[in-house]
């Protein structure tokens, strides 16, 4: 299914500047931490299981975060505007700041302003290009933590010398301008606008978004384990290789991919068949990097993972739609929520079993056969509950 060029530069516009947003508030806000984990290692800054802590932090605000979503009555665009304006000085406030608790609640915080960003630009793109009749637009909105992982990755790649406070700096003034860029763009809430293909029936539709909340927190802890540790995992495994700081921007281009790809499905297929089969890529991919711990097992891994993450999204915010219409803000943060809680989950069982083991074999395990428990009990609920 070809992108709608004829819906003209407002889908473009609205679809760009998500992910836009989305490339700051997700690929630098939540996910910058990866690359630059390696150097505060080294450095001495923190060891692993303080990072494991930190990178819980921000999953833990990123809980928080999702779940007051739907007690927020603000315009959606206005948290948007918010939210880049906070991502930037957070990110900041970490290149600046050396204090271990200090940075605690920096990357607390910087969950929660992730979550309220990633939510209501969802919510504002999608409604907007419900609008305009251009709903396969939905796609670019979610390759931009893809671009936001990849410039991030590489630049993490290639900033070694000038150490993370200096690279964090840099990440904040990169958002600063890529926010400037698409700030006019979110000037008001669009119109509702209604919801296309099969809705719910409304006792069907409860239901369905309690399985929705439930089994989409599974791929939260099964992805979140790789997309912490992945540059440690790697360099591990691959003493003295040039991949390891490059798998992480390999997975940022899957990402971007995989979205692209995804906005490309029929509307009419089953968002939960989708997220079924999303969930089992993943799980193959963290497979791979166990069973082969190569160069190629690790890059081909990477892809599995990276190219339906954020598809995963995409459908489970499209699925939100198709139950609760207008009214999916709420639904979509308490999914995101769920979500949120296997992220926190992730390293606090990840990093201690590596400080205990010296390898994160057991962890990926568990995380893998999480996304297989996820994608087996959506096909349940796709039999039980048919579409139309």
């Amino acid at each position: 299914m070809p992108l709608p060029l004829s819906a003209g530069r407002p889908a473009r516009d609205a679809a760009l500047g998500c992910a836009v947003v989305l490339a700051v508030a997700l690929g630098v806000g939540r996910f910058a931490f990866t690359p630059l984990l390696p150097m505060m290692l080294a450095s001495g800054a923190i060891d692993i299981r303080h990072g494991g802590w930190l990178a819980s932090c921000n999953y833990a605000g990123y809980f928080v975060g999702a779940l007051t979503c739907a007690a927020i009555a603000v315009d959606h665009a206005k948290m948007v505007r918010v939210g880049l304006v906070a991502t930037v000085v957070l990110t900041f406030a970490m290149g600046v700041i050396d204090a271990f608790w200090v940075w605690a609640v920096v990357r607390f915080v910087a969950g929660v302003v992730s979550a309220w960003t990633f939510v209501f630009a969802s919510q504002w793109g999608l409604r907007r290009l419900a609008e305009l009749g251009a709903p396969a637009w939905g796609g670019v909105i979610y390759t931009g933590p893809g671009f936001g992982i990849v410039v991030t990755g590489l630049i993490g790649a290639a900033a070694g010398p000038l150490g993370a406070n200096a690279t964090w700096i840099g990440f904040a003034v990169l958002s600063a301008v890529a926010g400037a860029f698409v700030w006019r763009t979110f000037r008001g809430t669009p119109q509702a606008a209604p919801v296309a293909s099969h809705r719910a029936p409304v006792a069907t539709a409860g239901a369905e978004a309690g399985w929705l909340i439930v089994l989409y927190g599974l791929p939260g802890f099964g992805y979140i384990i790789t997309a912490t540790f992945l540059p440690v995992i790697a360099r591990h495994a691959l003493p003295g290789s040039i991949w390891p700081d490059l798998f992480w921007p390999v997975f940022g281009v899957a990402l971007i991919v995989g979205a692209l790809l995804a906005a490309r499905l029929p509307l009419h297929w089953d968002n939960r068949t989708l997220l079924a089969g999303s969930y089992v890529l993943q799980a193959v991919g963290i497979a791979l990097g166990i069973v082969f711990p190569t160069t190629a097992g690790f890059a081909i891994g990477s892809v599995l993972i990276g190219l339906p993450f954020t598809a995963i999204t995409l459908f489970a915010m499209r699925e939100a739609r198709r139950l609760r219409g207008e009214r999916a803000a709420g639904l979509m943060g308490y999914a995101t929520a769920a979500y949120g809680l296997g992220q926190i989950a992730g390293p606090l069982v990840a990093a201690p079993i590596a400080a205990h083991t010296g390898s994160f074999s057991i962890a990926l395990w568990i995380a893998a056969g999480a996304l297989v428990a996820g994608s087996v009990g959506l096909m349940g609920v796709a039999a039980r509950h048919r579409l139309p």
